[in-house]
This record gives structure tokens, C-alpha cells and sequence, in this order.
């Protein structure tokens, strides 16, 4: 998952913005693709064909209370963005939203993972240990930092879940589909004292087949890798028991009273306009969003095994084929990011940067240095010029 922004690591000539800088305005070889953040730009030309369909217009003097819905338990959550959540997970068949849940709106599901944390050790007495935080190896690089990050004596990064023996408490984030390594993932301690947090960013139907409807106890979800739209810092929680949704809504109303109603409108009208797409019918409707993001990581998924397939320095991660109940049919899991593996043991982070590729190291999830994962969703241009240079390694590493 994606909780929150990860640490972009920016070389002096990288580029910073593409909207400033692009690939066709640099040399190739000059050029540094960062790689090494989701930062979901690839979407951007769908949104931009849609026109004025999401637009939202509001008025000066309009939203200008905290409370959005004060006979909520989430008082600052939008009725409108609430609906719109409800409504899309029930069109696209990927999480439980009967009205027995509790949805907890965030900024962004990073400070939703702070949310739960707070709300899974609390009441906490002085005399008991921290509440011990675990996942799965090779799990989010983020988790361990933000779990430290605040240095709360109420819980603290304890760590692989595989190597979890510790008695007592913990809580483990069971993050499915997986990022880095795309892999469909279940709890892996099953120890009594246990909760879970289950981090589904990634569970929509153009990134893996949407096998059934996930009916967790808490559950984490981005607007940012549903649909692209990173910069609204938008999270929710879907959440069953109403003394931790309470809790959650606490530590939101203590760290930032709340949530910025106008970035919540606007995922509630792009929201909308995807459910309206994917329920209308017609021989001449054009494909919905999450078709056209399925096509497209179908594409990028193609060329890059292609390219890993000749290049013969490096491996891919192989996904079985599943039935996809909103799409009616069986369909191929597209990783957000793909896993990449070097042959011969090479550090594969750093020998990409040597081709000014940056990525994330395996060590930063908990692996050794021959993973690094790398973004698919960057625009085109970054994207093939990724491709090109990838397969000149090969090359490069058989004449060195």
C-alpha cells in the first residue's frame, strides 16, 4: 500500500516535476527516470479526455464549517464522498459496505495507518510494553518508518512477520494485493492477542482479479491508486467495530480536525463518474476507468516482460490467472509496480542507477539488494525510455 508519499529519492540531474521538464525536453541520456515512488501519472490522459464530466464548482461562502455530518460517528466525512464510496465498492464487487460499516475518511491513508495504530493500543498502561507492529517480508517500505515516526510509546515496528516469535499483542498489516511484489497476501502470525490492519490499495479490477468482496475488520483504501488522483490526498477506512472507528475519528479530529471538504467533494464526483461509467451499458460506450487502466497495464506488463525475457540479466515475478467477478471473465494480475530480480546475485538498485534508472532497493522491504521494485505508472515517456534503457544493459553487462 501505499500509505502515504514514500521517499523519492531525487539525484542532482533527476527531474523533479514533470509538468516542468519532461523526457522529450532533455536528452535521453542526460535524462534520471525516477522510478522509485508511485506516483500514479499515468492516468493523467484519461482524466484529461473526460473534460469538464468531474468538474466541481463551489462558491466562496460554502464549506465553511468543521462538521460536514455531526450525526455521524465521522462527523467531517462528507455524506456525498460517503455515498460515493459505498456505491463504487458495491459496483465493482471488491469490499463489504453494508451500513453495519463504519467509513473513516483520511488524508491520504497515511494518517489512517496512524489512526488505526492509535486506536488498536489504546487505553495503554505504563507498566505493558509497546503494542509490536509486524509484516510479511518483502513488505511496504513505509511501515517501518512510519510506525517509528512518532516515537509512541503505545506501539513500535517489531519488524518480519515470519520471524515474529514474541508472546502477547501485535498487530500485523497484511497488505493484498502486496506492494512491492504484487503477491495476494493473508495474515501470517494467527496468534492469539492478534489484530490486523488489511491494506488494499491495490485491490481494483486493473490491478489484479476481483476474486471476492474483502470483509475485514479494518481495511485501508487510497483515492490516490484507484484512480490517479494523488495530489487530493484522500484515504478511507472501511471498519467494523465501532469502538475502534470511534477511536480513528479521534486521533483525525486531535491531529488535523478533520478533512479538507473541497478534496472531498472532488473524490466524490470523480468517484461518481466512475460507478455511473462502469453500471451504463451501450454497443457504443466507450471503456470505463477501470478498463482502460486494465488495458493499459496489460501493455506495460507485455513490453516489460518482453524486454526482461531477451535482456536474460534479470527476472519477473510469475501471477496466475484468476476469475474476475467485475470484469465476468478470467483476467492477468498487473502489479502497480513489478518486482524486479537480478540473475547473478548484482545489487539490482544500484546497477540501474548506473543507467540512470533510480528504484527502491530490496533492502528497503526488509530483502536482500538483488529485488528493486519499480513504478508502472509513470507517464509514457518515462515509461519507454525505462524499456529502452533496461534492455541496453544487457550489453553492457556482457562487455564488462
Amino acid at each position: 500500500m501505499v500509505v502515504g508519499i514514500e521517499k523519492a529519492v531525487s539525484p542532482a540531474n533527476s527531474v523533479v516535476s514533470s509538468a516542468k521538464k519532461t523526457p522529450a525536453a532533455i536528452p535521453s541520456s542526460d535524462f534520471v527516470i525516477n522510478l522509485a515512488r508511485g506516483d500514479p501519472t499515468m492516468y493523467q490522459p484519461y482524466w484529461r479526455r473526460m473534460g469538464d464530466k468531474c468538474t466541481v464548482v463551489i462558491p466562496g461562502h460554502d464549506l465553511m464549517s468543521y462538521f460536514s455530518d455531526p450525526g455521524n460517528l465521522c462527523w467531517f466525512l462528507m455524506p456525498e464522498l460517503d455515498d460515493a464510496i459505498r456505491r463504487l465498492h458495491r459496483v465493482v464487487g471488491n469490499a463489504v459496505v453494508d451500513d453495519d460499516r463504519y467509513v473513516v475518511v483520511g488524508t491520504g491513508s497515511t494518517q489512517l495507518f496512524q489512526a488505526v495504530l492509535y486506536a488498536l493500543s489504546s487505553p495503554h498502561s505504563p507498566d505493558t510494553e509497546p503494542l509490536s507492529v509486524v509484516a510479511a517480508a518483502p513488505f511496504y517500505s513505509s511501515y517501518p518508518e512510519e510506525t517509528e515516526f512518532l516515537r509512541s510509546g503505545l506501539y513500535k515496528w517489531a519488524g518480519d512477520a515470519y520471524a515474529f516469535d514474541k508472546d502477547g499483542a501485535y498487530v500485523e498489516c497484511v497488505t493484498s494485493p502486496n506492494n512491492p511484489d504484487g503477491t495476494i497476501r493473508e495474515a501470517v502470525v494467527n496468534r492469539e492477542g492478534g489484530k490486523l490492519i488489511h491494506d488494499l490499495a491495490y485491490y481494483w479490477p486493473q490491478y489484479t482479479p476481483i476474486t471476492g468482496k474483502a470483509d475485514n475488520d479494518i481495511m485501508l483504501f487510497t483515492f490516490s491508486k484507484a484512480t490517479g488522483h494523488a495530489g487530493s490526498r484522500i484515504g478511507w477506512a472501511i471498519v467494523k467495530d465501532k469502538e475502534v472507528a470511534t477511536k480513528m475519528v479521534k486521533y483525525m479530529e486531535l491531529s488535523s480536525i478533520g478533512v479538507s471538504k473541497e478534496a472531498q467533494l472532488r473524490a466524490a464526483k470523480i468517484l461518481e463518474v466512475i460507478a455511473d461509467d462502469c453500471v451504463n451499458s451501450g454497443l457504443d460506450k466507450e471503456e470505463n476507468f477501470f478498463e482502460h487502466g486494465h488495458r493499459l497495464m496489460s501493455e506495460r506488463w507485455e513490453k516489460l516482460r518482453e524486454v526482461v525475457k531477451r535482456n536474460g540479466v534479470f527476472s519477473l515475478p510469475k501471477y496466475p490467472r484468476d476469475f474476475c467477478n467485475f470484469k465476468g471473465k478470467d483476467t492477468d494480475s498487473n502489479p502497480a509496480f513489478a518486482w524486479l530480480k537480478t540473475k547473478d546475485g548484482l545489487n539490482c538498485d544500484n546497477l540501474l542507477r548506473e543507467f540512470k534508472i533510480v528504484t527502491r532497493g530490496g533492502p528497503n522491504f526488509g530483502v536482500d539488494s538483488d529485488y528493486t521494485r519499480i513504478s508502472m505508472l509513470s507517464v509514457d515517456e518515462e515509461f519507454n525510455l525505462f524499456l529502452e534503457r533496461l534492455a541496453a544493459i544487457k550489453g553492457s553487462i556482457n562487455g564488462n
